[in-house]
């Protein structure tokens, strides 16, 4: 088939908008992460003097490098349209956040829409799988205190027993307030016909957007996060110290992404900025 003239060119631009983003991008890694190391590895007098301000500074810094991700998204005309309740009302609360998920580029979505959640964006939480602990972020998300959980049956209750520990030990340590899983426990695409077998045996929903959720890693963070209550109030083991006591977890936000067309962003797209400018809806409820 013959290509036209305007047709070449248009390709042309395209690639070489693209190459100058990725050159760009790698420019920033480059920069912006081992200078987020290197800021903490000179903090750690302070982390042992004064562990709180530590991590303080430390959820600027992760904040600062969410807000860069962002940044190559709305370069690239990639904007999102929130719909539902007004989550940041409880950005100061525990809370639990459910996302659907379609393509890595959820999680793009997702640190744009957080960037003006007030404090909670530098206090969150992430779950995330093991496999992007390979990744040049991969190094960032495990001095934050992210969590990276193995899929399959052969790891299922070694990776339980590991949040719950993880939780027990960073969560309140670390003042976490939010904490992101994707409950679907993988993208749309690939889970989606197994889903449906799986209602279809069981006479559950059949689901066409969305598929069931795995309800194993929500267990456990609401058992371990939620206050345990008596008497209609949550209990306490040493009234003294009560103030200082978290409330525990409070909300669960449930976070649904739609994209034009059910056509997902992943992180190529997000990167080299090839797809015409696109509007995401994200709802919260």
């Amino acid at each position: 088939m013959a290509v036209t003239l305007e047709q070449a060119r248009r390709v042309g631009y395209t690639c070489l908008k693209a190459l100058l983003r990725f050159a760009f991008m790698v420019a920033n890694n480059l920069v912006a992460i081992p200078s987020y190391v290197l800021y903490l590895i000179a903090l750690q007098p302070l982390r042992l003097l004064d562990s709180k301000s530590f991590w303080y500074i430390e959820g600027v810094l992760f904040k600062w490098l969410l807000a860069m991700v962002s940044s190559w998204g709305w370069w690239a005309g990639y904007t999102v349209v929130e719909w539902g309740d007004d989550v940041k009302a409880v950005s100061e609360d525990e809370a639990m956040v459910l996302v659907n998920h379609q393509a890595t580029g959820d999680v793009c979505t997702l640190m744009m829409c957080l960037q003006d959640k007030g404090t909670v964006v530098r206090q969150m939480m992430w779950l995330m799988d093991h496999i992007f602990k390979y990744t040049n972020f991969g190094i960032v998300s495990l001095i934050h205190g992210d969590f990276f959980i193995r899929q399959g049956k052969a790891h299922r209750e070694q990776q339980l027993l590991l949040l719950k520990e993880h939780l027990e030990k960073y969560y309140r340590s670390r003042e976490r307030k939010w904490i992101v899983l994707f409950p679907e426990g993988g993208f749309l695409r690939k889970r989606r016909e197994t889903s449906q077998e799986f209602a279809k045996k069981n006479n559950l929903p059949f689901l066409q957007h969305v598929t069931l959720p795995r309800t194993g890693a929500t267990q456990v963070i609401l058992k371990t996060l939620v206050a345990p209550q008596e008497n209609g109030t949550a209990a306490g083991r040493d009234t003294v110290t009560k103030e200082y006591k978290s409330k525990g977890l409070q909300w669960v936000i449930d976070t649904t992404i739609a994209y034009p067309k059910g056509e997902p962003i992943d992180i190529q797209t997000w990167i080299l900025g090839y797809r015409q400018p696109t509007v995401t809806h994200v709802h919260y409820r």
